[in-house]
């Protein structure tokens, strides 16, 4: 039977995870327990023990995927006019994809139950006042703090403080510069920070096998306490995240595609449905690639010159589904505890997902990473990741499968930009088996 259970994808261990916490956390409360020690308390450190887990991950993670990104960019002279154009598309969906999550967001107000936080109905523990302070006390001055916690002082301290802003900035920095030295040394470094890279990556997947023990240990502390009120918040979260990239898969990637590409948008998501498939399957951009590379040269008719740079690079720094789901779920759990974010704390969510959207692996639930550093950025606990863990995996399909559409739109439009002819030309029905 475990057996059995342990070859299943992941999202369904996670999904029977996540029954299996409702029934354990409805039948034993929070005072049953064995041998004098309370089912809540086991739930409580098997909970904790995965969130210091993804914890652990996160300034090695960032760190090694941001600098990894910004070597595929390559010396100044790629960093032209292809370079140019490719950055400034990703820049621009990124930012498009949040303010969309914001808005959709700010529109439904999952965090907000019957006109109250939902914090007690989701088992989010008080929050002290003063983070509360810190977190709504933010003015118009505050703006110039955001930039000046860019360049900190120390970069070893600022990692130990969780000052990711800093950490983030310097990576690009670090990862710029190393494109412009020489060999031998620029080789050896190139080889370490890939090698960092691809073990955070192994180390991530391996952290991952274990959500499904996470999720029941999270899930059924909370049903534990609150019972199943806790579900109704987090299912207007789902529809919230699962509406905002709708929007921006449906709305406005099409926009770009017909006014700027000036292509038929129709055409493209059939040329792309074999990768998209892959992506939502897989909830990986990185292993999804080289289907997207196919599909975006054979498919839609786009050059290996124009492919083979914006789709590599995209999948390693254009992730628009994932910083739109980043600020909608940072949004979610401050609604949650019942802050009023000022005009400033928005701007600074969205500016942080937008940065840690960068910095963030083609690998399953990487977010949850980047997330908690949102969360660091605004001074909220990172608690409320746990709860999201119940409904991310699902989300991680769909913002995956948004993200390689994404970077395939990318290459149509700086296609059609540098002059290719033929890109999309005809029916893409009749296209050959991939």
């Amino acid at each position: 039977m475990i057996k059995k259970y342990r070859q299943l994808a992941l999202h369904w261990q996670i999904l029977i995870a996540l029954l299996l916490a409702v029934i354990a956390g409805a039948l034993s409360g929070k005072d049953a327990g064995l041998f004098g020690v309370s089912f809540y308390q086991l739930y409580d450190f098997f909970g904790t023990l995965f969130l210091n887990a993804l914890k652990m991950l996160i300034v090695p993670l960032i760190v090694s995927s941001i600098i990894v990104g910004m070597m595929g960019i390559g010396s100044g002279e790629t960093l032209g006019r292809l370079g140019g154009k490719t950055l400034v598309y990703y820049a621009t969906t990124s930012l498009l994809a949040i303010l969309t999550g914001l808005l959709i967001v700010n529109l439904t107000n999952p965090g907000i139950i019957d006109g109250a936080p939902a914090k007690e109905a989701i088992g989010l523990s008080e929050l002290p006042s003063h983070i509360s302070e810190k977190v709504e006390g933010k003015g118009g001055a505050d703006i110039v703090a955001v930039f000046l916690r860019m360049v900190p002082t120390n970069i070893v301290s600022a990692a130990a403080e969780g000052k990711m802003l800093g950490l983030i900035f310097f990576s690009l920095l670090f990862g710029y510069f190393l494109t412009r030295i020489k060999d031998p040394q620029a080789t050896t470094l190139k080889n370490f920070w890939q090698a960092v890279l691809d073990v955070m990556m192994e180390m991530t997947d391996w952290v991952m096998k274990f959500a499904p023990i996470g999720v029941f240990a999270l899930v059924a502390k909370v049903v534990a306490v609150s019972g199943l009120d806790a579900f109704k918040p987090l299912m207007i979260f789902f529809a919230t995240v699962l509406l905002a990239l709708a929007v921006h898969f449906l709305f406005t990637m099409s926009l770009i595609l017909k006014y700027i590409a000036r292509v038929k948008p129709k055409l493209h998501y059939q040329a792309m449905s074999p990768a998209l498939l892959t992506a939502f399957s897989t909830s990986s951009s990185s292993a999804t690639l080289p289907l997207t590379m196919d599909c975006v040269e054979q498919r839609a008719g786009v050059s290996n010159k124009v492919s083979s740079f914006t789709l590599p690079l995209g999948a390693t720094v254009n992730m628009d589904g994932t910083a739109l789901y980043e600020c909608v779920a940072a949004m979610f759990i401050a609604q949650a505890y019942g802050l009023d974010l000022s005009f400033l704390t928005q701007f600074t969510i969205v500016l942080v997902a937008l940065v840690t959207s960068l910095g963030v692996a083609g690998i399953p639930s990487a977010s949850l990473v980047a997330i908690s550093i949102i969360l660091a950025t605004i001074g909220l606990p990172m608690e409320a990741v746990g709860l999201i863990l119940a409904v991310d995996r699902v989300l991680d399909m769909c913002r995956t499968a948004v993200n390689v559409f994404s970077d395939s739109v990318a290459a149509v439009v700086i296609g059609r930009l540098e002059g290719e002819e033929g890109i999309l030309q005809g029916d893409v029905t009749e296209l050959r088996k991939l």
